[in-house]
């Protein structure tokens, strides 16, 4: 697929004169401005609206104030999910998310965002930076007039919370459980019905017996939604999604409009958002989940043949639209980077993590 020209060259010439080709010149708006950002999150959702907000307050710190940010959580402007739709259409600047959602439009957004037993934080990072992650990224997204920027990450996500304990794949049969993305493929083919729901709705669906279980992101976050105030069967680890990739999505017009130094300012905001918002959920997860063990929570695991199963349809997900080219190419390279970086992780950080937890106890 052709990447956009950013650059477009005249003829000049005379009649005594050679025809000359010259670049040119992009319009930059001048002075101050102020762009919308809408969000697929629910006003003070724990740590994704944070992100949200981190981002903005850093762009416009960065840029001196000349660039303002206006955070909309979800239904102030859009609904959550009308976020995408809303920024390629220009009735928003940028939107902050996670693009699973909107897997509708295309699904190969599904590698940006979390693919089932995908990669981790770093894992992702060295692909998008360093790997073909960015010029794919560019490809797919430019489609629909955006530019997209990795602008947090949840690190592992649990397992999620259920009104009963899962003791073996039979017992997703006719479940109703709140998961997205292809993660939520993944739990229909072992007979869940899979309901898509925005955070903020999450809570009132569980509590009114509309699901009967959800996923939402770890300890903390889980618990600053008051999850454990509904069931006490939670799941720690889950299949689905190991590291998600948040997303500040800017308008492209509105992004080749600004700058260079601005531009400039949106990327490394959003790559330090990235790293502060990995750190907040990694920092605050254990002490919640002590909190939510101490009060009376039971803390599982899924027995192999569940992950088994997982591992079994997702491997059916993620290989079914192959048939799409840009699809295929994302996921070649995905898989390469993330096997790369597996081998080397397992054989450095996750030898000396095990001989860590042995020597010192």
């Amino acid at each position: 697929m052709d990447r956009r020209s950013f650059l477009k060259t005249s003829a000049m010439g005379g009649a005594a004169a050679a025809a000359t080709t010259t670049l040119a010149a992009p319009a930059y708006a001048q002075g101050k401005r102020t762009l919308t950002m809408v969000t697929t999150w629910g006003r003070g959702l724990a740590g994704v609206f944070d992100a949200a907000q981190y981002t903005a307050d850093a762009i416009t710190a960065m840029s001196d104030g000349q660039l303002t940010v206006d955070v909309k959580a979800a239904g102030e402007l859009v609904g959550a999910f009308e976020s995408f739709d809303a920024v390629a259409a220009g009735q928003a600047d940028m939107y902050h998310g996670v693009d699973y959602y909107f897997l509708g439009q295309h699904p190969a957004l599904s590698f940006f965002s979390q693919v089932p037993f995908g990669m981790n934080f770093q894992e992702f990072s060295n692909w998008f930076y360093h790997d073909g992650g960015r010029e794919l990224a560019d490809d797919l997204y430019s489609i629909f007039g955006l530019k997209a920027f990795p602008a947090g990450n949840t690190g592992p996500q649990s397992g999620g919370w259920f009104s009963k304990e899962i003791n073996a794949p039979e017992d997703f049969q006719g479940l109703r459980f709140r998961m997205p993305g292809q993660g939520g493929q993944v739990l229909g083919k072992l007979g869940a019905s899979v309901q898509n729901l925005p955070g903020s709705e999450v809570y009132q669906a569980l509590a009114s017996g509309a699901i009967d279980g959800t996923e939402w992101i770890g300890p903390w976050a889980d618990e600053k939604a008051g999850f454990q105030e509904i069931t006490k069967i939670y799941y720690t680890a889950g299949f689905h999604e190991p590291g998600p990739n948040l997303n500040v999505t800017v308008n492209l017009e509105v992004y080749e409009g600004l700058s260079p130094a601005h531009q400039a300012i949106i990327s490394n905001a959003s790559q330090a958002t990235n790293i502060w918002s990995m750190a907040q959920f990694m920092s605050n997860n254990s002490a919640a989940l002590q909190r939510l063990q101490s009060g009376g929570v039971k803390i599982l695991e899924f027995p192999e043949s569940v992950w088994d199963a997982f591992g079994a349809a997702a491997l059916e997900v993620v290989q079914a639209p192959m048939d799409d080219e840009l699809y295929k190419a994302c996921y070649d390279s995905y898989y390469e980077s993330m096997k790369k970086s597996a081998e080397w992780g397992s054989r450095s950080e996750g030898a000396f993590a095990a001989q860590r937890n042995r020597v010192m106890g």
